[in-house]
């Protein structure tokens, strides 16, 4: 059966389809090294990989729908990207 994909649904898919890679790889590296300090220091860098695989497939989703929807909601929708991400990375 053959069907077909938007590239930006694409691009989307692949960059979750390799965030999830990344995630389960992560976990086999800990249970390799079984080492608590290395793990932290393995979870501590897929803290890095998450935001940004977030933010790129936000991205590219915003570009494949943007002749679809107004400017005003364009905006919104960065704005509530950027407002999660500042909840997210604020530290007190």
């Amino acid at each position: 059966m053959l069907f077909f994909l938007e590239k930006a649904l694409f691009v989307m898919i692949f960059f979750r389809v390799l965030s999830g890679s990344i995630e389960v790889f992560a976990a086999y590296l800990m249970f390799h090294f079984n080492d608590l300090e290395k793990a932290i220091i393995i979870n501590s860098s897929l803290a890095l990989i998450g935001p940004f695989i977030f933010i790129l497939t936000t991205i590219v989703g915003l570009f494949g729908i943007a002749d679809k929807i107004s400017i005003q909601k364009f905006v919104f929708i960065l704005l509530g990207v950027c407002l999660i991400m500042y909840g997210v990375l604020k530290a007190e």
